[in-house]
C-alpha cells in the first residue's frame, strides 16, 4: 500500500501536466473560437452595407466563421455560460444570414468574444512584456515579402496574392484591431489565404511581431505625444497592466478617452515593458475575479462563483500574503478568512446581498493591503526579511524530517540507508527545478492545482510518517530493540521501510518546493531591480539557518541513549504527521475541495492548526490514532516483558 501511495503521488503530478495540456488544448480552441469572432466584428462592416452583400465570398466567409464557432462552442467542455454562448453564436449566425447592419454584428461578435475569453480563461496576454528589440528583424524576415518592407501591403508577392495582403497603414481597417487579435493572426492564419500559421516562432517572436504590426502606421511625433501623456498619468486607470493594451483596439481607446487615450495606447504598444508583468498584479486580479463572482453569482452561477471565488484567492491574494504577513499579519488572516467565509456563504446558497456584502468587506481589506504594500517596490530590508521567512517557514518541516531520518539511520550503524534517503530528496530538487522551469516557460499552473499537490502530498506524507514513527516507537524499548537486532542481523532494516524512508524524503522536500518556487517567483516581482539583491541575500540567510537547524539536531539526537533516541524521534515524527495533517487539509480547502467551517480557535499554521472544524477534526483524529498506537503498543510490550 505504501508503494501504492508513491505511485499515486507520481499519477497525481503528471495528472496535473496532463491536466494542464488538456486546459491548454480547451483554450487552444477557444482561442480559435475568439479569433474567428475577431475577424467577424472586423470585416463584416467592409462587405455588407445597408442590406445588401458587396462581396460574396467574403460574406461566405463570416457565415462560414459564425458556423464554425457554434461547432467549436457546442464541442468545448461544458462551463455554466455554455447556453448563453450558444444562444449569443446562434443569434450572430442569425444576423449575418439576414445581412444585418455591419455595426450591429461588430457589436454582436465582440460581445460573444469577450463571453468567450471569461468563460474559458483564454490568455490574452504575454506572460510578459515582449522585447521589441529584435521586432523588425523578425518582420523583415516573415512579413515583408507580403506585407511590404513598411507595411503598405506592396510586398513582392503581395501582386500574385488573392485577396491581397493586408496594408497596416489603413487606418479604418488597423483602427479596429487590437494586438491580440494580429497575435491571433500571426499564430492560428487565415484560413483561404496565403496567411499561414507562424508555428515555427516562438511565443515570445508572435507577440512581439504583433506588437511591432499594431504600431506601424502611427508617426513618431504620436508616439512622443503619447509618452508625454503617459508620464503626466493619462491611461494609467485604463491601462493598468498588459492585458489591457492587448485587448484594446485603437477605436476603443478613442471612444473612451479620445484621441490622447488613443495616442497613449499607441506609445505602450511600442514600449509594452512601461507595464512590467503581462497580468494584473496579484490584488488587482483579486479585485478582477471577486467582480465576476458577484457578476456570476447574480446570474444564477452558482458553481461559476465558487470557482471565480477560490480563483480571487488563489491566483491573487496568495500570492502576496508572505509580504503582507511581514507588515501586518492579522490584516492577512482576516482577509483570507473573509475571502474563505464567502466561499461558505456562495455554497450555502446565501441571499445576493449576502454575498455582495461579504466582497464589499473584503474589498475594503484588499485596500488596506494595497496601502501598506504600496511603493515602486519593496524595501531592501522588507525584500530580505520576506524571502528569509518564505524559505526558513516552508523549508524547516523538511529539514526537521529529514534530520530526524538521518540521524536514525546513523544511529543504528545503517548507513548504507543513506543512499535512499539522499536518492528522495535530490529526486525532490530534481523534480522542483522542472516544476519551476514547467510554471516558468511551459504552462501556468493553477493555484487550484498547486493547493491540490501541496494538499496530496502533505498527507501522504503525515500517513508515511505515522508508518515510521510508529516503527521506531516499537523500537524503542531495550529488550524489543535487542531482539530486533537478533532478528535482522542479515536483513537488518526491510526494504519496504527504506523506501518507506525515502518516499517520505520526498515528498517532505518537494511539497516546501512546490510552494517556495512559486512563492519567490512573486517576490521577485514585488522587489523590483533594487532590491532582488536582497532577496537572494534572504534565501542564503535562510539556507544557512536551515543547514545550522539540521546539524544540531543530527548532533545531538545521535547522542541520545538508543532507547530516549527512538521515543523522541518516533513523537517527534508523530507530531510531524498531525502537523502535515493540518496543513493538508487546509491546502485542500484553499483548492476548493472541502469547505471550511470556521470556529473560535486559535491559529498557528507552524503546527498546521488552522480554525477549521474540518482540519481540527482531522488532526484530533490523526492524534487519536498515534495515542492509540502508543497504547497498543505499551501494552504489546508489557505482554512480552511478562513472558
Amino acid at each position: 500500500m505504501r508503494t501504492l501511495r508513491i505511485l499515486a503521488f507520481f499519477v497525481l503530478v503528471l495528472g496535473v501536466g496532463h491536466a494542464s495540456r488538456a486546459e491548454s488544448g480547451v483554450e487552444e480552441q477557444a482561442r480559435t473560437v475568439v479569433h474567428m469572432l475577431e475577424y467577424v466584428g472586423v470585416d463584416y462592416p467592409a462587405f455588407v452595407k445597408n442590406g445588401q452583400v458587396l462581396d460574396t465570398a467574403e460574406y461566405a466567409e463570416q457565415l462560414e466563421f459564425a458556423k464554425q464557432s457554434i461547432a467549436i462552442l457546442e464541442a468545448l467542455p461544458k462551463v455554466d455560460q455554455a447556453p448563453d454562448l450558444l444562444a449569443h453564436a446562434h443569434k450572430l449566425q442569425e444576423r449575418i444570414l439576414a445581412k444585418a447592419d455591419g455595426t450591429e454584428i461588430t457589436a454582436l461578435a465582440n460581445a460573444l468574444r469577450q463571453e468567450v475569453i471569461m468563460a474559458y480563461n483564454v490568455a490574452v496576454a504575454p506572460r510578459k512584456a515582449p522585447d521589441l528589440a529584435g521586432a523588425a528583424a523578425l518582420y523583415t524576415a516573415h512579413c515583408a515579402s507580403c506585407h511590404g518592407a513598411t507595411g503598405h501591403g506592396d510586398g513582392p508577392q503581395a501582386a500574385s496574392l488573392e485577396p491581397a495582403p493586408r496594408n497596416f497603414h489603413d487606418a479604418e481597417a488597423m483602427s479596429v484591431r487590437s494586438p491580440f487579435g494580429l497575435y491571433n493572426t500571426i499564430t492560428l492564419g487565415v484560413n483561404g489565404t496565403s496567411m499561414t500559421p507562424f508555428t515555427g516562432l516562438t511565443e515570445e517572436e508572435r507577440w512581439a511581431l504583433a506588437f511591432h504590426v499594431a504600431d506601424l502606421r502611427v508617426p513618431a511625433d504620436e508616439l512622443r505625444r503619447g509618452e508625454a501623456l503617459w508620464k503626466n498619468g493619462v491611461g494609467k486607470e485604463d491601462f493598468p497592466n498588459l492585458t489591457a493594451v492587448v485587448t484594446t483596439t485603437p477605436e476603443d481607446a478613442a471612444k473612451k478617452g479620445g484621441a490622447d487615450l488613443a495616442a497613449v495606447l499607441a506609445w505602450l504598444t511600442a514600449h509594452p515593458e512601461a507595464l512590467g508583468n503581462s497580468g494584473p498584479s496579484p490584488l488587482n486580479l483579486t479585485r478582477e475575479r471577486l467582480a465576476q463572482t458577484l457578476d456570476a453569482y447574480k446570474a444564477g452561477q452558482n458553481e461559476e462563483a465558487r470557482r471565480l471565488s477560490i480563483s480571487a484567492y488563489l491566483e491573487g491574494f496568495e500570492l502576496i500574503e508572505s509580504a503582507l504577513d511581514n507588515v501586518d499579519a492579522p490584516l492577512r488572516k482576516q482577509t483570507e478568512r473573509e475571502m474563505m467565509a464567502l466561499r461558505a456563504q456562495i455554497s450555502q446558497k446565501a441571499p445576493v446581498d449576502s454575498v455582495a456584502a461579504g466582497i464589499g468587506r473584503i474589498n475594503v481589506l484588499l485596500e488596506r493591503a494595497t496601502d501598506k504594500l504600496s511603493g515602486d517596490g519593496l524595501s531592501w530590508t522588507a525584500a530580505f526579511f520576506s524571502s528569509l521567512i518564505i524559505l526558513l517557514r516552508e523549508g524547516l518541516e523538511a529539514i526537521l524530517v529529514l534530520a530526524a531520518i538521518i540521524a536514525f539511520v546513523l544511529k543504528t550503524g545503517r548507513r548504507d540507508a543513506l543512499p535512499y534517503i539522499h536518492a528522495g530528496w535530490i529526486a525532490a530538487l530534481g523534480l522542483g527545478v522542472a516544476t519551476w522551469l514547467i510554471a516558468r516557460y511551459v504552462i501556468s499552473i493553477s493555484g487550484a492545482n498547486r493547493e491540490l499537490t501541496e494538499g496530496v502530498t502533505a498527507l501522504l506524507a503525515g500517513a508515511m510518517l505515522l508508518y515510521v514513527g510508529w516503527w521506531l516507537h516499537n523500537k524503542s524499548n531495550a529488550r524489543a530493540w535487542q531482539r530486533f537486532v537478533k532478528d535482522k542481523v542479515g536483513a537488518a532494516l526491510g526494504k519496504k521501510t527504506l523506501w518507506a524512508l525515502a518516499g517520505i524524503s520526498f515528498l517532505a522536500v518537494y511539497r516546501e518546493l512546490f510552494e517556495i518556487i512559486l512563492f519567490y517567483e512573486t517576490l521577485f516581482s514585488q522587489a523590483g531591480p533594487a532590491s532582488s539583491q536582497a532577496v537572494l541575500a534572504g534565501i542564503g540567510a535562510a539556507a544557512l539557518l536551515l543547514v545550522v537547524i539540521g546539524g544540531a539536531i543530527l548532533k545531538y539526537s545521535v547522542r541520545l541513549p538508543i532507547g530516549p533516541f527512538f521515543a523522541v524521534t518516533g513523537w517527534m515524527l508523530a507530531l510531524m504527521a498531525v502537523v502535515f495533517a493540518g496543513n493538508g487539509v487546509a491546502a485542500l480547502q484553499e483548492a476548493g475541495v472541502f469547505d471550511a467551517t470556521f470556529v473560535r480557535f486559535i491559529s498557528l499554521p507552524v503546527l498546521g492548526i488552522h480554525p477549521t472544524v474540518q482540519g481540527l477534526v482531522t488532526q484530533a483524529c490523526v492524534l487519536a490514532l498515534v495515542l492509540g498506537v502508543v497504547l497498543w503498543g505499551r501494552m504489546r510490550m508489557a505482554r512480552v516483558a511478562a513472558q
